[in-house]
């Protein structure tokens, strides 16, 4: 069973729908139980950083996401779900994130010729191999929709990048946290191979 963790965050049913489409089965809860007994467990999300945290508090999931990670159950953040894995995002100033990982969410600096937010298609580089990656070759393009970007402070744990004006660590992978900052649920192929990876882990 594959639990998508349900707080009011934008892009849930997006995520639901792909990985029905690769015949997983899923529920979409935010009740402890259900959550420490998954098999997965995904924090997809699009919104913002405080509120984003506001309601993860308000439905005590703060503590239920840590022990998830201890227990080891594989886990998926998606697009917000990966900012929030990190200590702070210059979208909310003195807002903590959940610091199961360390680095900032920086705003994308802003150009004549780059638009914010980054919506689109943009190619992968990978500087490590990873697992949500496997059978997937050359510099496969996926689907960003934001304004800010992680700069992760261990880039060891940095498997996918890409580039908008600035390196963004488009993706992360530490034992059991997995996390892309572009859509898998809205990436064609690339994207439903890269659930499928996770849902085999």
């Amino acid at each position: 069973m594959i639990v998508i963790i349900d707080y009011d965050a934008g892009n849930i049913k997006s995520v639901e729908k792909a990985f029905h489409k690769l015949g997983y089965e899923t529920l979409l809860t935010s009740r402890r139980e259900d959550i420490l007994s998954a098999d997965h467990v995904v924090l997809p999300g699009v919104g913002c950083f405080a509120d984003a945290m506001e309601h993860l508090k308000e439905r005590d999931l703060i503590p239920v996401i840590h022990e998830v990670i201890q227990e080891k159950i594989p886990f998926l953040g998606i697009c917000l779900g990966l900012q929030l894995l990190f200590e702070e995002s210059d979208e909310s100033p003195g807002v903590p994130g959940l610091s199961i990982l360390n680095g900032k969410i920086r705003r994308i600096p802003e150009e004549a010729d780059r638009k914010v937010p980054h919506i689109g298609w943009n190619d992968l580089s990978f500087p490590h191999e990873g697992k949500l990656f496997a059978g997937i070759t050359g510099n496969p393009y996926v689907y960003f929709v934001h304004s800010y970007y992680l700069d992760a402070t261990d880039k060891d744990i940095v498997c996918a990048t890409t580039s908008y004006g600035v390196r963004i660590d488009a993706s992360v992978e530490a034992k059991n946290v997995f996390a892309c900052q572009f859509h898998p649920e809205k990436s064609s192929d690339v994207g439903l191979r890269i659930l499928k990876n996770f849902a085999e882990i």
